[in-house]
């Protein structure tokens, strides 16, 4: 299938590193203009700059803002106006034992993982309303549905986001806007590596670490691996085009076969 995105503007949230820069990389390599987003400049600068290396003809913006709150929101606003296609992957993660979790830590995850999506989709589907076109994809995982022990406040988080893709997927319903999430599974980026160093020991060489992880932590996954983050790109991309038109309103799944069920 030849995927041709020249001519739509895309951004994507925390995309300075990890599956938010793999995927604003294969949507520069499929042709579209892309806003790389993080907090700080120089990082975001530097991920820009190496998309570039990548696609050597890539039309590539840095906007840094910390969209986890409404304020970072509006700077981001201030500099991209309108969009084609928006991905929120911005999130946060991280092992804490449940009755640990304080009011404060249980807010922070909800304006991370849940808030900036919705103020981003709030501020750009309107126009990609009005214009007859749009893709918005919201970054889940596998965690939406399994809820980990480990990191319930996550897990949480992501369920949540699936309502939100079904409601604004509701909310454009005829308009030739298309709203999903995609369900990410485990993925080798380096806060993962850290994340299974946490709870295997870090000293473990990577791949027995790896091993030992999806083992102990992951025994669903049918692929008995991490999933590489351009994995994640590709269906992002796919979703991004006129082929994917019929699909909205789902929780399209690139989990390695981890979640032990059919539907969704």
């Amino acid at each position: 299938m030849d995927i041709d995105l020249t001519g739509r503007r895309a951004l994507v949230s925390g995309s300075s590193q990890g599956i938010g820069l793999a995927i604003a990389t294969e949507l520069a390599r499929s042709g579209a203009s892309v806003v790389v987003n993080g907090r700080g400049q120089q990082k975001t600068e530097q991920a820009a700059a190496e998309i570039r290396r990548e696609v050597p003809d890539a039309e590539v913006t840095a906007v840094a803002a910390d969209l986890a709150s409404g304020a970072g929101a509006d700077e981001l606003f201030a500099k991209v106006d309108e969009l084609d296609i928006l991905v929120n992957n911005l999130g946060i993660f991280g092992a804490k034992p449940v009755l640990e979790i304080d009011d404060d830590e249980w807010r922070r995850y909800f304006e991370v993982n849940v808030l900036s999506a919705v103020r981003l989709i709030r501020h750009y589907l309107p126009t990609m309303m009005e214009r007859g076109f749009g893709r918005v994809m919201n970054i889940a995982s596998d965690s939406a549905v399994v809820t980990p022990l480990e990191m319930v406040h996550y897990g949480v988080t992501k369920t949540a986001l699936l309502a939100v893709t079904r409601g604004f997927a509701k909310a454009a319903a005829g308009t030739g806007v298309t709203v999903n999430s995609v369900m990410a599974g485990p993925t080798h980026t380096p806060g993962v590596e850290e994340f299974v160093g946490e709870l295997v020991g870090d000293d473990l060489p990577w791949d027995e670490a790896q091993r030992q992880f999806m083992k102990e932590h992951r025994p669903y996954s049918l692929i008995q691996r991490l999933i590489e983050p351009p994995e994640i790109g590709n269906m992002v991309v796919y979703l991004s085009s006129t082929q994917a038109s019929a699909t909205t309103g789902g929780a399209i799944r690139v989990d390695g076969g981890y979640i032990d069920s059919i539907l969704p």
